[in-house]
């Protein structure tokens, strides 16, 4: 029988195979199917800095109302009866999922600024989560802001939760990096224990007959998986730091040609969001042939023996494979080039 158990964040797993953040895992129900399927861990929906925030605001337009034409309120303004924030209701969430799961179970955490995550992290960790991610969903629109800023914002945060958190933290990170590798080596240097690679960006569309812009969800395909894939290959044994990757992954395919390019896990979504808890499962067993097929031991005699390093042809993940694949191009018959 495979080996399939792998290591993630300082965390034993029975197999890389982990569902990511959204709301399947934020349910207790899907929480457990997926654990039955056999996933090795799971990362719960992310608690957001700016719908914690909007939710405070809210609460304090709320209580100062309470006072108008009521002079005796101004020393009187209780909450609503049962009522619970944003943040208890996700603590509970996580407490009831650590009480029912055996596997391991990673909190995780979208925002912008450090105090952002200081606030909740020490709370995440004191409610049980193994783990944290850290999803630093920046978009740099402002013209006067450069890119060495950019990238110090995510190591002023890792530093900053490294004093504050005893827990290990992957950075989730964006691919519009300018220089990922490096950024990854300053993390590491910061306390990060791991990067997931990467975060996909959802992006506005233009409503033609409303003139709106209106937000679109489109689910990963396929073809994304490749450049999560390239990147773990060129990471592999140059960054001393764990690496999830994430985004496109859908068949057994895609989660070996990332384990062999030096993931140690692969993060899904979408595939389970399509097809339920229960892929997880198949694409498990799937997983297992295909090793048994290529007489593989385990994962850990796999990984990594296909990332740049070790390649017998490290210039196919770099510039030279751009040209071979122009040159070697040809346009389907018919077709005049």
């Amino acid at each position: 029988m495979v080996d399939l158990t792998t290591s993630y964040l300082g965390l034993a797993l029975e197999n890389p195979l982990v569902p990511s953040s959204s709301p399947l895992t934020g349910s207790l129900d899907n929480a457990r199917r997926l654990e039955d399927s056999g996933a090795g861990a799971i990362i719960m929906p992310s608690l957001f800095e700016e719908e914690i925030l909007a939710e405070q605001e809210r609460l304090d337009r709320f209580l100062d109302g309470q006072a108008i034409g009521h002079g005796e309120a101004d020393s009187f303004r209780p909450l609503p009866a049962h009522y619970r924030s944003r943040e208890e209701a996700y603590l509970e969430t996580l407490q009831s999922l650590k009480s029912s799961l055996s596997i391991p179970v990673l909190a995780s955490l979208n925002g912008v600024t450090p105090g952002g995550w200081l606030d909740h992290a020490k709370d995440l960790e004191e409610a049980g989560a193994d783990a944290l991610e850290l999803n630093v969903y920046y978009l740099a629109g402002d013209p006067d802001e450069t890119s060495e800023q950019v990238e110090q914002r995510y190591v002023d945060i890792a530093a900053a939760l490294n004093i504050h958190v005893n827990i290990p933290f992957a950075m989730k990170l964006s691919p519009q990096l300018t220089a990922p590798i490096a950024l990854m080596e300053r993390l590491r240097a910061a306390g990060a224990d791991g990067v997931s690679l990467f975060n996909r960006f959802y992006q506005p569309d233009i409503d033609l007959e409303s003139l709106d812009v209106v937000p679109r969800l489109a689910l990963s395909e396929a073809d994304e998986a490749l450049l999560r894939i390239r990147w773990a290959a060129l990471m592999f044994e140059r960054v001393d730091c764990d690496i999830a990757v994430t985004g496109g992954f859908h068949t057994a395919a895609d989660v070996l040609k990332a384990l062999l390019a030096g993931a140690d896990v692969v993060h899904l979504c979408s595939l389970l969001l399509r097809e339920g808890p229960q892929a997880l499962g198949d694409l498990r067993s799937q997983l297992l042939q295909l090793l048994e097929e290529r007489e593989y031991d385990s994962v850990a005699q796999l990984k990594g023996s296909l990332s740049q390093r070790r390649s017998p042809d490290p210039a196919a993940y770099a510039r030279a494979n751009y040209l071979s694949v122009l040159q070697n191009y040809r346009s389907p018959a018919g077709v005049h080039s």
